[in-house]
């Protein structure tokens, strides 16, 4: 399987709210940076946590309306359309991840951060 492949696959699986089987796709030492690029989750079980809570981190009414990916190889970005209660037009956000020996070692999100906060 390609790596775009298990990306989207991955993202599937985020549909379905199963963490058990997407943690499989991530190095045991990867990392998550998430939005604001401070807040750095270290370790897939500390990812699998912090997924596990992706509720309470989330805007009220988010949802994902659309995602595709660019690349293949070593690093693949999703492209991700989302929309929440405060931004019901929608926008878009990138998720970088670079991938090493088939699994995922980093998953990097790139957003508008005042966007973000304001969407609470």
């Amino acid at each position: 399987m390609s790596t775009a492949a298990m990306i989207e696959q991955g993202w599937g699986l985020v549909a379905k709210g199963d963490w058990d089987a997407l943690i499989k796709d991530y190095k045991d030492e990867a990392i998550l940076v998430m939005p604001g690029q401070n807040d750095v989750v270290d370790g897939a079980s500390a990812i699998h946590a912090a997924l596990t809570n992706l509720g309470s981190i989330v805007p009220p009414g988010f949802a994902v309306t659309g995602v595709r990916q660019i690349g293949d190889g070593d690093e693949v970005v999703s492209v991700v359309d989302w929309k929440c209660d405060k931004i019901p037009n929608g926008t878009q956000s990138t998720v970088l991840f670079r991938i090493a020996d088939g699994k995922i070692y980093e998953e990097r999100w790139f957003m508008d951060t005042e966007q973000w906060k304001a969407a609470f």
